[in-house]
């Protein structure tokens, strides 16, 4: 598989309107509070009769100080105590998930994700992966793909030995930027020296995978000092780097309000930026995965990428498409079976809820056939760029060409632009069209074509 990237301004300025990034499909717009607790449980019980492995996601929602570009659901507090407040209701949550889930199916992929989940002390993690294994069947053999999000100044090598203890393999490290000036606008004040140490930790301690976030769009940030923050991350070599783009929406998040328009840079230096981030990683041997994301080629999401394998869903990029996502903490998001779910996003509705011997879910929606054939196709285009015609037909057990009649129709300029090369037997995304997957995914989207406000979402470059 051909897996190279073209940046090509004129189509990106022709293309670069808001739409979803499609960690599901459905979006979560289309969520409801139809779907509680009671729907929830019928859905679980049913995987249970087809089996198959678990994925565990837990949301800690504290963060020490507030980083004003973040759009995350977080909570502000210096106050270390409410997280063993916090910690309290998850285990009893921990307990009424369990008991849903067959003991046989093993949870081969888990994730901390926050807010800041090294918020919480040494013995917290240790208790809270315990009081998981009691409840759920954990893998034991260091082949399952748990992970965690690391705030390098909330962690030390004591910290990195702990999470490998209790048996994370991989971690992500918030980076942002290396620059002071930038890392001032943005109130995260940030040393290279602490973020290396962890880096450091992760390979004594034997983490199979280190991943680098980095942003670009934010206050100050030009071509010349981005490149300098990236040689040096080059430099130390990650197995994934991720590389955001910074959607300014003061509107919808108050933190970025902290943040001065006149302080970010213009559109043009920030796609200067991108391209030179393109042309970096890429000459560095790194391979454009999607959506923001880059890989080693030997790195299991670039091969399962060229073997059509890969898969997407609220935590990103996965290789385990056969999970069930079970969603833990307050605000975080599930897909069992054919359903999503989300917990209450308010502490007080998510603890009222565990008090009260219920699972938190406070909306979610049960999927059509409809949508899962959509999502089948849009989960094909976004992850593997390629979308064959007979492979959904037999799937689904239609005709391609009849059911997507109208999708088709709209597909012409986009072949036109260069952007993917269209034949009877399916859609192969071009290496122009890459950066611009979101545009073609939403074609697709029924809900999009049926009148969802598009300002709901970020621009896709």
């Amino acid at each position: 598989m051909d897996q190279s990237l073209v940046f090509d301004l004129e189509l990106i300025n022709k293309y670069d309107y808001s739409g979803p990034r499609y960690t599901s499909y459905p979006t979560a717009p289309q969520f409801h509070e139809g779907f509680g607790e009671a729907e929830y449980r019928a859905a679980a019980s049913a995987t249970n009769e087809q089996g198959g492995p678990l994925s565990l996601y837990f949301h800690i929602p504290f963060c020490d100080t507030i980083c004003f570009y973040c759009a995350c659901n977080k909570i502000a507090t210096k106050d270390r105590s409410m997280a063993a407040t916090y910690l309290d209701r998850v285990y009893q949550e921990i307990a009424m998930q369990g008991a849903i889930f067959d003991k046989s199916r093993v949870v081969e992929q888990l994730h901390w994700g926050g807010g800041t989940p090294t918020f919480i002390s040494h013995k917290e993690m240790q208790e809270l992966m315990r009081v998981t294994g009691e409840h759920f069947t954990l893998a034991d053999d260091d082949k399952g793909e748990y992970s965690i999000e690391i705030d390098p100044r909330e962690a030390t090598a004591e910290t990195i030995r702990t999470l490998r203890e209790v048996g994370f393999n991989r971690l992500s490290l918030g980076v942002q930027d290396l620059d002071d000036r930038v890392q001032k606008a943005v109130n995260r004040i940030q040393s290279e020296a602490e973020t290396m140490a962890v880096l450091e930790a992760a390979r004594s301690n034997n983490f199979r995978s280190v991943s680098i976030d980095l942003i670009y769009g934010l206050p100050f940030q030009t071509v010349e000092s981005f490149t300098k923050t990236l040689d040096r991350v080059i430099e130390v070599g990650p197995d994934r780097l991720s590389v955001f783009n910074y959607a300014h929406l003061p509107e919808l998040f108050k933190p970025q309000r902290r943040i001065h328009a006149d302080d970010l840079p213009a559109p043009q230096v920030k796609l200067d930026i991108l391209q030179m981030t393109i042309d970096h990683l890429t000459s560095a041997g790194y391979v454009y995965i999607g959506m923001d994301h880059f890989a080693r080629p030997d790195d299991e999401l670039a091969v399962a990428q060229r073997e059509g394998t890969l898969y997407r869903n609220f935590q990103g990029y996965s290789t385990h498409s056969d999970c069930d996502l079970v969603a833990l903490g307050v605000t975080s998001i599930g897909m069992v079976g054919n359903t999503y779910s989300q917990n209450a996003r308010g502490l007080d509705d998510y603890y009222g809820a565990i008090d009260a011997g219920k699972l938190a879910v406070f909306r979610g929606i049960e999927l059509t056939r409809d949508d899962l054939i959509r999502r089948d196709v849009i989960t094909r285009l976004i992850c593997n760029f390629v979308l064959d015609f007979s492979a959904v037909e037999q799937t689904w057990g239609i005709q391609f060409s009849d059911y997507f009649a109208a999708e088709l129709a709209r597909l012409p300029g986009m072949e036109a632009d260069g952007l993917i090369q269209m034949d009877d037997a399916g859609v192969r995304v071009l290496p122009r069209g890459r950066l611009l997957i979101r545009n073609i995914c939403m074609a697709f989207d029924r809900y999009l074509s049926a009148g969802v406000q598009q300002k709901n979402f970020s621009k896709v470059i």
